[in-house]
C-alpha cells in the first residue's frame, strides 16, 4: 500500500508493509530524475515485502523545479532534505532507519552520514557515482574515511561512473562494514527488470543488519 506524503518539507511516496514494520528505509533519486523511477519503485516493492516501511522522496533541488540537474553550490540543502526524510521516518517509529538512493541521491546520503554519524543506521547506495564518467582522476571519496555507517553498495560492471576495481579500492577507505553487490553487465540504471537487483539488495541489507546485531 502506498500513499502520497508531504510533511516537514518532505515530498514523496510512503509504502507501507502489512503489519508493524521491522525497519524504515528512505530512498531518493539521482541528478536527472525524481523519486518516481523504475529502480526506486522496484526497491520499495521488494523491501515492503520484507516488512520495511519505505519512503521514496524528492530532494530539495527537484522540489524547486521539475527538471534539470542540481547545482553543486546547493548540495548542502539536498543533504538537509535527506536528514528531514530520516526525521520523518523516525516519527513513524519503525526501528532502525536506513537511508540512501540512486547515484547523486546516494552520494548525498553518504555525505550526511559522514557528517552526522548517529542519524542513519545503515546506507543503501545504488550506483554510487564514484567519479564523473571518463574522469577517474576526480574521485568523490573525500568523506569516505569519516564514514562509520555500514553500507551496501550496488554496482553494475558497465557503470561509466566507476569500474568494479575502482569501487572495491574506494570502499577500502571506509572504516565501517561495507557489502559490495555487483552485477556483471549492468549499467548505471541497474535495470531491475533484467538483473535481480532488488532481491540481492534486500538480502544484503538484512545481512548487514544481522552482522550489526551479533
Amino acid at each position: 500500500m502506498s500513499e502520497l506524503l508531504q510533511k516537514q518539507g518532505v515530498r514523496g511516496q510512503l509504502h507501507r508493509p502489512e503489519g508493524d514494520p521491522v525497519a524504515g528505509l528512505v530512498l531518493t533519486h539521482g541528478a536527472g530524475s525524481n523519486c518516481d523511477t523504475k529502480l526506486l519503485r522496484a526497491m520499495a516493492e521488494g523491501f515492503v515485502e520484507r516488512g520495511v516501511l519505505v519512503l521514496l522522496f524528492d530532494l530539495p533541488f527537484r522540489q524547486r523545479r521539475a527538471s534539470g540537474p542540481p547545482h553543486p553550490s546547493r548540495a548542502a540543502e539536498d543533504r538537509e532534505g535527506v536528514a528531514e526524510a530520516v526525521a520523518v521516518m523516525r516519527d513513524f517509529g519503525p526501528g532502525p532507519v536506513w537511508a540512501g538512493g540512486h547515484s547523486y541521491g546516494g552520494r548525498q546520503a553518504s555525505m550526511l552520514a559522514a557528517e552526522v554519524p548517529a542519524g542513519i543506521d545503515a546506507l543503501l547506495l545504488l550506483s554510487y557515482p564514484l567519479h564523473p564518467p571518463a574522469k577517474p582522476e576526480k574521485p568523490r571519496t573525500d568523506h569516505f574515511p569519516d564514514l562509520r555507517t555500514p553500507a551496501v553498495v550496488v554496482h553494475g560492471s558497465k557503470d561509466p561512473f566507476a569500474t568494479t576495481e575502482e569501487m572495491e579500492s574506494a570502499l577500502e577507505l571506509i572504516p565501517a562494514t561495507t557489502i559490495l553487490v555487483e552485477f556483471d553487465g549492468a549499467r548505471h540504471d541497474l535495470a531491475p527488470d533484467k538483473f535481480p537487483v532488488v532481491d540481492r539488495a534486500v538480502a544484503a541489507m538484512f545481512d548487514l543488519r544481522q552482522r550489526r546485531e551479533k
